[in-house]
Formats: structure tokens, sequence, C-alpha cells
């Protein structure tokens, strides 16, 4: 092509991005759902072709699928794991033998939306599937999805009898946990431990540092159109204000190298626990050195994170 045709092709791609850069931040204004999917990707399903109800398929014979309905509608999906110890007991057994197997005294978690890895440290490990997520019905929203979990935690706590149960929220599930612990607070029910990894302060500061706030940062109105429009489609998730209020144990674990979620978010989170709390012993941050390379999803490789959970576990009154 000749030169003057190259540099008629070069301004009108570079109108294209123009116009695509300025369009975004009015199109997430306009149009709610685009933040939605944003904190929330529940329509991104990886790995894709996955039959959820089916984890055996994926090599996870000690594991259970299970749907609870925790509201006219909402059905969830529910992996049971259960501990190392009960591996070769549960080839073949049925959901009455998982439901009756939490009630045998080992700690139970509740996993909300990361690794499940703590099964072979001998605990139980329920992971939701919040709905809208996959194969759970319906549409997620802050308050849709912390009822689902106060909802897995009743279902749990009925049958689990003297077991511990603790709460451990991966990224946007820290903000689940923190609101579920407040939430049964409320109803004077202290939860027996809280995990948080990768926690951020809250969804409205997060805002600021995900992948349109390094595009955008200098864009006028960023924060208008980036950051204050979570809050008034009601997605706050707001860690820093629950852990004034609650009062279970709490360990923080987060990766200096966190790319998605900054480590001063949680030194935070930290500060604001043991402030309110006026404990070191119930308020405790693991962090993770930077040189590790674990970033926002790798905690689960450090070979000393099962000692650090079980410690914790330890430590939590009986």
């Amino acid at each position: 092509l000749p030169w003057p045709r190259l540099l008629w092709w070069f301004k009108r791609g570079l109108l294209a991005v123009c116009v695509i850069y300025v369009s975004v931040p009015f199109m997430m204004a306009l149009f709610p759902d685009i933040i939605k999917h944003l904190v929330y990707s529940h329509r991104v399903r990886v790995p894709f072709f996955i039959d959820h109800s089916q984890p055996a398929d994926l090599s996870l014979n000690h594991t259970m699928n299970m749907y609870l309905t925790s509201e006219h509608g909402i059905s969830l999906g529910v992996w049971h794991t259960v501990p190392e110890s009960q591996w070769k007991e549960a080839q073949g057994k049925d959901l009455e033998w998982y439901q009756d197997s939490l009630g045998a005294g080992n700690p139970i978690f509740i996993y909300l939306h990361g690794n499940g890895g703590t099964s072979a440290m001998d605990y139980h490990v329920l992971a939701l599937d919040y709905r809208g997520f996959g194969d759970s019905t319906g549409e997620p929203t802050e308050v849709g999805i912390t009822t689902d979990t106060l909802y897995l935690y009743q279902w749990v706590k009925a049958r689990s009898g003297s077991s511990l149960v603790v709460l451990w929220g991966h990224s946007l599930g820290t903000g689940v946990a923190t609101n579920t612990a407040v939430k049964l607070m409320e109803h004077g029910i202290v939860v027996d431990g809280v995990i948080i990894e990768g926690a951020y302060t809250n969804i409205r500061q997060k805002g600021a540092h995900d992948l349109f706030g390094w595009f955008y940062w200098k864009f006028p109105g960023f924060e208008y159109f980036f950051v204050d429009t979570r809050a008034e489609n009601n997605i706050i998730f707001p860690n820093d204000e629950n852990l004034k209020r609650m009062r279970s144990p709490l360990l923080i674990l987060h990766a200096e190298d966190d790319h998605i979620v900054p480590i001063h978010m949680a030194q935070q989170l930290y500060e604001i626990a043991q402030s309110a709390q006026n404990s070191e012993k119930r308020v405790k941050m693991v962090p993770f050195a930077r040189s590790l390379g674990y970033l926002h999803n790798g905690l689960y490789k450090d070979p000393h994170l099962p000692n650090i959970i079980r410690e914790f576990v330890h430590s939590l009154p009986p």
C-alpha cells in the first residue's frame, strides 16, 4: 500500500481506539449489568465443559455433589469433600453418609470461591457455587450470595454437632465471609473462625486497582464511572466496616506480590480487626514473600500453608 493509504488507515484506527476508550466509561454508567459482570465474572466458566454434578469425573472420588435451595427458585450447587482420613471409606457412599459424616468431630470449612486444598489436613470442605455461578441458578447480587452462604452455614450447623465450622473466603469471597459473619452476629451467633485470603477493604476501593483502573485512572470522572457506580448498584462488600463489628477469630492470608488486591489493603484490615477485638491472639496476619511469586491465586502452593491453617484451627476455642 502507498504511504498516504497507510496513513489514512492509521488515522481511522487511532480514531476508533479513541472512540472506544471514551465510550467504555459511559457504557458502564448506562448499563449496570456490565458492572455486575466485572465484579462477579459469573458468566466466565472455566474450565469449560465440566459436569459439576459429577466430581468423580475429575478423580474426586471422595467428593459428593448436592443441591440446596436457599430461596424459592434458587438451587445451589455444593461440593462436599470429606477429610483425608475418610477418603477410602467414602468410596461409593451416598449423600446421607456424607451428611452424617459432618458430625464426626472433624473441623468443617465452608469455602467461598477459591482452592479447596484443606481436605488433605483432615478437614471437611464444602465449596459453594453462589447463585448464578457454576450450575447454580439465579443471578448474583450481594444480598443474594450472602443469603446463599447463610443458608449453607445453617444447613451445616444443623448437621455438624460439636464440630468447628470455619468460613474461608478468597478474593470476592472474603466480602461474602465477613458479610455472613456479621449477619450471624446480628442473631447472636459468633462464627468459630474466619479466614480471608487476598482480601480487599471494600469493593469501591478495590475498583481503583482492577484492570480498568490501570487504563482509566487519569480519565476525567474516573471515580464516578468506575468506582462509585459499584455502590450505586448495591455492590459494596465492606470488609473494613464488617471487621469493626466481627468478633470471630480471624486469620488474614495475603501475598506481597498480589497484583489484584495490593497488600496494603490486607494490612489495613489487620489493623482494623486488631483495634476492634483488642487482641493479638484472635487476629493474625500471615504475609507471603514477594519472591515466592504467588500473586493473587497461588497461596495454595505454599508448603507451610497446611501448618498455618492447622495452628489457626488449634487456637480456636472448642
